[in-house]
């Protein structure tokens, strides 16, 4: 088997791959072009870390057998619920403008007056700024780029839980 594929090797690959994601977003989009990310964004970016945070522990861990399943498991979850959030802001900035919700207080403003339960519904939701497109790339806006980026790490995740053993 070619030593590439070994468990540590593709765990320490995802979590790699979450880290330049995650730079990405910060350093150049965030920082570079001036883009602050909306609340939509912000609970992509979570799952993001959720998912390079498991995969970090899984490397750390190089588990064999059933718990390299559990790593993946956990991987892929947080990659799936990533994808539901990008999912679901990609649907949001496909809606004519005038079908757009209105846009909303800050997710600052929202956590210090409203309960996190009734916070967290707002926010997955989406507003108007969730409905913006501000910046795109290869014509992809940074929500499709995202899907795409949960995509990968959903089918790294799987090939992870799915595969036969495999040798540390």
């Amino acid at each position: 088997m070619n030593p590439l594929l070994a468990i540590r090797p593709v765990f320490t690959g995802l979590f790699l791959l979450t880290i330049v994601s995650m730079a990405f977003a910060v350093l150049f989009l965030q920082q570079t072009l001036g883009l602050p990310p909306c609340p939509l964004c912000i609970t992509q970016r979570g799952f993001v870390i959720l998912v390079g945070l498991f995969a970090l522990l899984a490397a750390l861990h190089n588990p064999q057998g059933w718990g390299r399943r559990v790593y993946a498991a956990l991987c892929l979850l947080a990659a799936l619920g990533g994808a539901a959030v990008a999912g679901r802001h990609v649907w949001l900035q496909s809606l004519p403008e005038d079908m757009a919700p209105a846009c909303g207080p800050s997710l600052e403003y929202m956590l210090e007056t409203l309960p996190l339960a009734e916070t967290f519904q707002v926010v997955i939701m989406g507003d108007g700024n969730c409905a913006e497109v501000v910046w795109t790339f290869l014509g992809l806006s940074i929500p499709e780029q995202t899907l795409a980026l949960f995509v990968v790490l959903a089918g790294i995740a799987l090939f992870q839980l799915l595969r036969p053993q495999a040798s540390a």
